[in-house]
């Protein structure tokens, strides 16, 4: 296919739909010499450089993906048969990747290049190829009170595939973008809070926000080491349970990754079983979900019917009590970014770059003009004024927060004896507004974000062609059972609608 060829809506490499295949599909080609990983890799660079003039999804391209898929193509002839061999993924770009800068979308850490992270050696070890870095809100989202979610001082404001001027979400803004926009076949993200849940759901994708210590978080820039997890941004359930698999592994340097023995496995599709929602009791968490936003209620009232008509049985309300856990969790991620962004700057980076937190409030006064245009740094500010992680008032946020959570999940669970709880993802993407920030209506991420547990969201509607995602959320190492149910899903309705790249909405 020639260059010319390439349109935004054009997602063919020698004539395979590859918006619509799978990794296991992609490999069965492979296998069968009807693809190489040179031609998918080829494809995604020339979407990458078509498209991310007005996407602003991708910081860096990677100079040696091209030598990696031949590399890739070699191996399978040579009977190599790794589920991510030859595979083009993205991933945020506050995670190490070497030879690719790693800054959090902030230009205090423009050009420092740590070597990989542990989860992208995990990749590279199933072959994958990491053939750039994506957008993302600059520090994971965590510096200013008005924020617009995907914009960053390195990579400008990331828009939505869907429609140009809406909002893409965050803080895996270009992960979200470029698993939609088919500029990788699968992306990773990192989620402290919603960071991957919302831009799956805004986007029209796939994407789980795994328990706490299923994937290392060595080597990937912090906001907090207690709720802090990569995780998969994919087209497809498939392909993120692939992906999921591949970002296991035991890390000496993350101590919560010794907790994954008998619990996590390098085959998630295993899971996923088109029947698995016959039998399944749902809950549908409506309290502060429900009644915000008309569009999104419609989209869950029909979700809630097609469940049942696929076999679930649905538990009507079944709330999830979260509320209590607000401040603390406020509370507790402001001492924790604090602590944690020194150890990582002062692990991570050479010399010369900032080491600690007041460094880089420093470095972003003296760099007014490009850093604080549109918004400032309120949280870093409130952040530095904590104290030590030996603080008491800090152990007790931290404790009363994660106990709130937990029970709230737990118990839920066990009251109405559920396999999970479904809750709207997202609201309609608002129309990006770099002077007054995002414009939240709703989202449903915080219970397993701050209790550890795990949460997956598929695509459930599209209200004005803006898609709404719906989540899955149960217990800790529950992903199997999120991961069939996700799958029957998606499999029975078929919801995903490829991005058309409008520039705005025609309401009249």
């Amino acid at each position: 296919m020639h260059a010319q060829h390439v349109t935004p809506t054009n997602t063919k490499v020698a004539g395979i739909d590859v918006d619509k295949t799978t990794i296991p599909q992609l490999q069965a080609l492979m296998n069968r010499h009807r693809l190489s990983s040179r031609q998918l890799v080829a494809f995604y660079e020339r979407r990458i450089a078509l498209l991310n003039p007005k996407l602003h999804a991708v910081i860096t391209v990677s100079k040696s993906a091209m030598a990696e898929a031949a590399a890739a193509d070699a191996a399978r002839k040579h009977g190599d048969r790794r589920p991510m061999l030859g595979i083009p993924v993205l991933v945020k770009d506050n995670i190490d990747t070497t030879g690719m800068p790693t800054t959090a979308g902030s230009l205090a850490l423009a050009g420092s290049t740590p070597p990989d992270a542990f989860i992208v050696r995990r990749l590279k070890a199933q072959g994958a190829i990491v053939i750039g870095k994506t957008n993302l809100s600059e520090w994971a989202n965590y510096r200013g009170d008005q924020s617009s979610s995907g914009w960053s001082g390195v990579g400008g404001q990331t828009n939505m595939p869907y429609v140009l001027d809406r909002n893409p979400c965050g803080s895996s803004s270009g992960s979200g973008v470029a698993a939609a926009a088919d500029l990788a076949t699968v992306a990773v993200g990192t989620e402290t809070d919603g960071s991957v849940v919302c831009p799956s759901g805004q986007n029209g994708v796939v994407g789980i926000k795994p328990t706490l210590g299923l994937a290392s978080r060595s080597g990937i820039i912090p906001i907090s080491a207690q709720q802090d997890t990569a995780g998969p941004i994919a087209r497809n359930v498939t392909d993120a349970a692939v992906l999921l698999g591949a970002l296991t592994g035991v890390d000496a340097k993350d101590s919560w990754t010794r907790y994954q023995q008998g619990h996590v496995t390098t085959n998630y599709t295993r899971y996923l079983k088109a029947g698995s929602l016959k039998g399944a009791r749902l809950g549908v968490w409506r309290a502060g979900n429900f009644g915000v936003s008309p569009e999104t209620d419609a989209i869950m009232e029909q979700t809630i019917a097609r469940l049942k008509a696929l076999g679930a049985t649905i538990v009507d309300p079944a709330d999830v009590p979260i509320d209590a856990a607000y401040a603390d969790e406020n509370t507790a991620l402001q001492y924790e970014f604090k602590h944690d962004i020194a150890a990582y700057l002062q692990t991570y980076t050479s010399a010369k770059y900032p080491k600690t937190l007041q460094d880089l409030i420093d470095f972003n006064n003296r760099h007014a003009d490009a850093e604080l245009k549109y918004f400032g740094q309120e949280i870093f500010l409130q952040a530095q004024a904590r104290g030590p992680l030996t603080d008491p008032a800090y152990q007790a946020a931290r404790r009363n927060a994660r106990t709130v959570a937990q029970h709230a999940i737990d118990d839920t669970l066990a009251r109405y004896k559920l396999d999970a709880i479904i809750a709207p993802t997202n609201s309609p993407a608002w129309p990006t507004d770099l002077i007054n920030g995002d414009h939240f209506l709703l989202g449903s991420s915080s219970p397993a974000a701050i209790s550890g547990y795990a949460n997956i969201t598929v695509p459930a509607g599209y209200s004005f062609g803006l898609p709404v995602g719906v989540s899955f959320m149960a217990g800790k190492w529950s992903e199997p059972k999120l991961l069939g149910l996700a799958y029957a899903w998606e499999q029975a309705t078929k919801i995903r609608k490829a991005p058309q790249y409008l520039p705005t909405l025609r309401l009249n």
